[in-house]
């Protein structure tokens, strides 16, 4: 049995469905009750109290861990996890991480992720560690104004990144739970091409076949939406990286073609697939 955590998010939800599909038993783990794939076991745990995960692992041989929002708290201790994984008779842990791990080592929440896959490494587990950059996902913050407003407020207009679909990161995550030739693997995953928020703005315009106007946010006013989900120092970090991406940032990674045989899906492709939230 493999359990899932975040598995009602972007990433979990194409992972659970992967795992469902490769006839795995899987249990789906999230604060709330959700509705799951057909023959998938749904367990409500909230993982800053890692004993609540407790009943999910029971009988787990592998544990997919996607880290909440205030596990990037200052204080947090999410190697408690991992530690209850090994207690629980866990063998294979696979950490979603981050690109930031290796390219902004001294960002304060790269600091934390970094010391989380030092713990899992020191483990005793078997392993992988999965390091993704920008998340195409993240357009779905524009969904709500794009309805409204046919209209996209982000900052940094003009200065793109190579944002990956995370059905691509759930796939590689699968991957990396099911076969044992990726243990010990450090996968940076990104998507095809650089893309920018403009850019992003009239891909979304384009298959909506409406125009969709591009308003330019300032640093600060984008700080101060991204800190209503997430701490501060992970908007900080997050904003260092989209407003001035250093050349690893840019790079186009061959993990996903690596790992799943075919290249990164294009943004294009997940605005056409996700097309509904944006009418």
């Amino acid at each position: 049995m493999i359990v899932v955590t975040g598995a009602t998010g972007n990433v979990g939800r194409p992972l659970t469905q992967a795992l469902a599909e490769a006839g795995e038993q899987v249990t789906a783990v999230s604060r709330h009750a959700a509705a799951v794939p057909d023959g998938v076991r749904h367990v409500a745990a909230d993982l800053s109290e890692p004993a609540s995960l407790t009943p999910a692992l029971d009988g787990a041989k592998a544990l997919f861990l996607l880290l909440s929002g205030d596990l990037h708290d200052p204080g947090a201790r999410p190697a408690d996890i991992i530690d209850l994984a090994a207690a629980s008779g866990v063998s294979r842990v696979v950490l979603l991480s981050s690109q930031g791990v290796a390219t902004r080592p001294l960002g304060p929440t790269r600091i934390a992720m970094r010391a989380l896959e030092d713990a899992l490494r020191d483990s005793g587990l078997e392993w992988a560690v999965l390091r993704p950059g920008g998340f195409a996902s993240n357009a779905f913050a524009w969904a709500e104004s794009v309805r409204t407003q046919g209209a996209v407020a982000a900052p940094f207009g003009d200065v793109g990144v190579p944002v990956i679909d995370p059905a691509d990161i759930g796939e590689v995550a699968a991957a990396c739970l099911l076969d044992e030739r990726h243990t010990g693997g450090v996968y940076e995953l990104t998507g095809p091409e650089v893309i920018t928020p403009r850019q992003q703005a009239e891909a979304i315009a384009a298959v909506l076949g409406s125009p969709v106007r591009f308003d330019e946010l300032t640093r600060d006013e984008a700080k101060a939406a991204m800190v209503r989900f997430v701490p501060a120092e992970l908007a900080d970090d997050t904003l260092d990286i989209i407003s001035a991406p250093n050349p690893a940032e840019l790079r186009i990674s061959p993990d996903v073609e690596r790992v799943l045989g075919r290249a990164p899906r294009s943004f294009d492709a997940w605005v056409t697939r996700n097309i509904a939230a944006f009418r």
